[in-house]
């Protein structure tokens, strides 16, 4: 699998993954922050198959994207800056591209439609109206995180333990997991309904993110799906994969 990197805004070197050819969508991943997990997945194989590159980022600090200076203190919105950074590095004019993202990539996709970003169609999944444009630092893992890094005890066998567990098992530094969280930027209401771009929101039928059907509401151009499962599982429904295929195929 070839790695390619291009400069962040910043100059920290950054990492893409990617597969198919054709017309290009940047898919930006979820907490953790690896696009190349991401490949072997049937919502980017299916993708792939029907024409179109595929590119999937490793956010800065994880992965094969470099973290600068080795610092865990990131700037406001600089995943969205990462975006713009790819975008503007492969020379995509407005229009001839598309954007999704699954999860925490879903919000970074709604920072750059509010920040500008004008992507052919845009897919915001596994993210609800809460999660965008309320408060960013707080929740399980922005909690957990902070007691790793502080060395605070979690309470065994508790939700935050098994939080942690599954922190751990992404491999990545905690005061570099709780920087990225610390760094995302609210997108406030207003600003989602100037958003113009068509988007999809998809969301689990059983994810605590219950108002992305909200969300969807205040995007003046959107269509809402809900598909079978709960936070984790709805990536891996043939349902999502479906809605996304066909509207994409649209543009």
């Amino acid at each position: 699998m070839a790695t390619h990197r291009f400069p962040g805004r910043d100059g920290t070197e950054l990492a893409w993954h990617e597969t198919g050819s054709g017309r290009p969508l940047i898919f930006l991943p979820g907490f953790g922050g690896l696009g190349s997990r991401l490949l072997g997945f049937d919502l980017v194989v299916r993708i792939a198959e029907k024409g179109y590159r595929v590119l999937l980022p490793d956010f800065r600090g994880y992965g094969d994207s470099a973290t600068p200076n080795g610092s865990t203190t990131f700037s406001p919105d600089v995943l969205a800056d990462d975006g713009f950074a790819l975008v503007e590095f492969l020379g995509l004019r407005d229009g001839d591209y598309d954007l999704g993202g699954y999860s925490l990539g879903a919000r970074i996709v709604v920072r750059m439609l509010a920040r500008g970003a004008i992507p052919g169609r845009a897919i915001v999944a596994g993210q609800g109206l809460a999660k965008v444009s309320g408060p960013q630092q707080v929740g399980a893992n922005h909690r957990v995180l902070t007691a790793l890094v502080n060395g605070t005890a979690i309470e065994p066998e508790s939700a935050d333990a098994r939080t942690a567990r599954a922190i751990t098992m992404t491999g990545a530094e905690p005061r570099m997991m709780l920087g990225v969280l610390d760094s995302l930027v609210p997108t406030p209401e207003p600003a989602l309904r100037g958003i113009s771009v068509p988007t999809l929101v998809a969301i689990g039928d059983q994810d605590n993110r219950s108002d992305a059907d909200q969300l969807a509401t205040l995007l003046p151009n959107s269509r809402f799906v809900r598909v079978p499962g709960d936070h984790g599982s709805a990536f891996l429904a043939p349902e999502l994969t479906t809605a996304t295929v066909e509207f994409l195929a649209e543009a």
